[in-house]
C-alpha cells in the first residue's frame, strides 16, 4: 500500500508529544493543568436556552455558509469591532472554528506559482501548527520566521530577502500572537499591508485572541486596511467564540474580507466543509450580537494577569503578556523543564519547542515553556507559584 510522502516529515502534535513526555511519570502532587488554551471560564447562561428554543434545527442539513442572521451578527460584530462595512452576504462566511478557515483558505486561495516558481507561504515561529499543514497541503513551502524577543515576538516579514517576498503567496500573523501575548501595532500592520501590496501576497490575520487584553482592543488588520485602502482581497480575517466567550465546543468561527475571496471559499466549503448545525448556528448569532459577557470575560483575564505579573515579580526574563491568557516563560530548556514540574509539582505545562519548528539550538520555542492561564483563579495562582518556587528559585 503507497502512502503520500508530503506529510511524512510532519512532527508530532504538540499534545501527543507531551504526553509521550510526561504520562509514563507519576505527577508530584496534585495535577494543575496549564498546557491547552481551553477557556475554562463561563459561558453565557442563555446559550442552552437558545439552542433548545431551535432543536428542531437538528432534523435539517443547516446553511454551509452559515444562515442570514449568523452572517448579520457577524458582519454587525466587525462592524462594532474594527469600524468596518461589511456586506452579510457577499464578505463574511460563517466557519466551523477557524482552524477550519484557516486551512481551506490556503486551499482555496493559494496558487500553484508564484512568479514561475513555487509559492512560498510565511508562517510566524513559533506558530499555530494549521499554518504549516495548510502550506504543504497546497504544494507551497512554508517558510519559518522568528518571532523572539529581537522582534517583539512578531515575525519581521519586511525584513525577508527579495527572493523570499517575490515567491510569497500568503503570509499568516497572529494578532495578539500565541503563545507569546504580543500585539501588533498599527504601524505594524500597516507595513505589512504595504509589503503585501508590493510583492502582491495575502495575509491571514488570525485574530483569534482579540478579545482578551490588558487595557486596550487591539488594532485589527482589516481596520488598518481600510485606512490604507489596500486591494479588499488584500487581507482575510479569522475569529471565533472559542476565547472571546468561551464556546470552544460550539466551534463557531468566522472569516472576513474580499467578496472574491469569500466567493472563493465558499465554493470550496460548499464541497468539503462540515456547516454547524442550525440550533448552535442560532445560538452563535446571540453571542456574536452580545458584548456584556465578552466583558465580564475579559475583567477575569485581567485579574490573572495582575496575578501573573505579583507572581514572577523579579523574575528575569518575564515577559508580561499584552493580551491572550498565555505566559511564554523563559527556561533553559522546555522539555526538560516540562518534566521537572511534573515530577515534582503535577503542574503540566507545554514546552515551547513543540510549538516552533528548528534544529537543537535554533528553534526559538526551546528555551520556553507555554502556560496557559485557563484554570479558576485561585487554582492558577497555586500552579503559578509553585512554578515559579520550582524552577526560578
Amino acid at each position: 500500500m503507497n502512502f503520500p510522502v508530503r506529510f511524512s516529515n510532519l512532527p508530532e502534535y504538540a499534545f501527543p508529544r507531551l504526553r509521550a513526555l510526561l504520562d509514563h511519570h507519576q505527577p508530584g502532587g496534585d495535577v494543575v493543568h496549564m498546557t491547552i488554551g481551553e477557556p475554562k471560564h463561563d459561558f453565557p447562561a442563555w446559550v442552552t436556552d437558545v439552542i433548545m428554543e431551535n432543536v428542531a434545527g437538528f432534523q435539517g442539513y443547516p446553511p454551509n455558509e452559515g444562515s442570514p442572521e449568523l452572517r448579520a451578527a457577524i458582519a454587525h460584530w466587525v462592524n462594532r469591532r474594527y469600524n468596518v462595512a461589511l456586506d452579510a452576504d457577499t464578505n463574511v462566511m460563517a466557519l466551523n472554528g477557524t482552524r477550519e478557515g484557516l486551512y481551506n483558505a490556503a486551499m482555496a486561495l493559494c496558487p500553484e506559482q508564484k512568479n514561475g516558481q513555487q509559492p512560498i507561504i510565511l508562517c510566524p515561529n513559533p506558530f499555530y501548527q494549521v499554518y504549516m499543514v495548510a502550506s504543504i497541503s497546497v504544494g507551497a513551502q512554508p517558510h519559518f520566521v522568528p518571532a523572539t524577543a529581537a522582534t517583539v515576538h512578531l515575525p519581521d516579514y519586511a525584513g525577508l530577502p527579495e527572493e523570499i517576498l517575490n515567491r510569497t503567496a500568503v503570509a499568516y500573523i497572529c494578532s495578539p500572537a500565541n503563545p507569546q501575548g504580543a500585539v501588533a501595532s498599527r504601524d505594524y500592520w500597516a507595513e505589512l499591508i504595504q509589503l503585501a501590496e508590493k510583492y502582491d501576497f495575502r495575509i491571514f490575520a488570525d485574530e483569534c485572541y482579540s478579545e482578551i487584553y490588558r487595557d486596550t482592543a487591539p488594532v485589527g488588520a482589516l481596520t488598518v486596511a481600510q485606512e490604507l485602502g489596500a486591494d479588499p482581497e488584500r487581507v482575510t480575517l479569522f475569529n471565533s467564540l472559542s476565547k472571546r466567550s468561551n464556546l470552544a465546543g460550539l466551534r463557531s468561527g468566522l472569516i472576513a474580507g474580499g467578496p472574491e475571496t469569500i466567493k472563493r471559499v465558499k465554493l470550496l466549503r460548499s464541497y468539503a466543509g462540515a456547516p454547524l448545525p442550525a440550533p448552535l448556528q442560532a445560538a452563535a448569532a446571540k453571542v456574536w450580537a452580545d458584548e456584556a459577557h465578552v466583558q465580564e470575560n475579559r475583567a477575569l483575564y485581567q485579574e490573572k494577569y495582575a496575578v501573573a505579573d505579583e507572581v514572577f515579580a523579579g523574575v528575569l526574563g518575564y515577559m508580561p503578556p499584552e493580551a491572550g491568557f498565555f505566559l511564554w516563560l523563559p527556561v533553559e530548556n522546555g522539555e526538560e523543564t516540562a518534566l521537572k514540574l511534573w515530577q515534582e509539582t503535577g503542574v503540566r505545562v507545554l514546552p515551547g519547542a513543540y510549538l516552533s519548528q528548528g534544529d537543537p539550538g535554533q528553534n526559538p520555542g526551546e528555551q520556553f515553556i507555554r502556560v496557559a492561564m485557563v484554570a479558576p483563579k485561585t487554582e492558577m495562582k497555586r500552579g503559578l507559584i509553585m512554578l515559579r518556587d520550582c524552577i526560578y528559585s
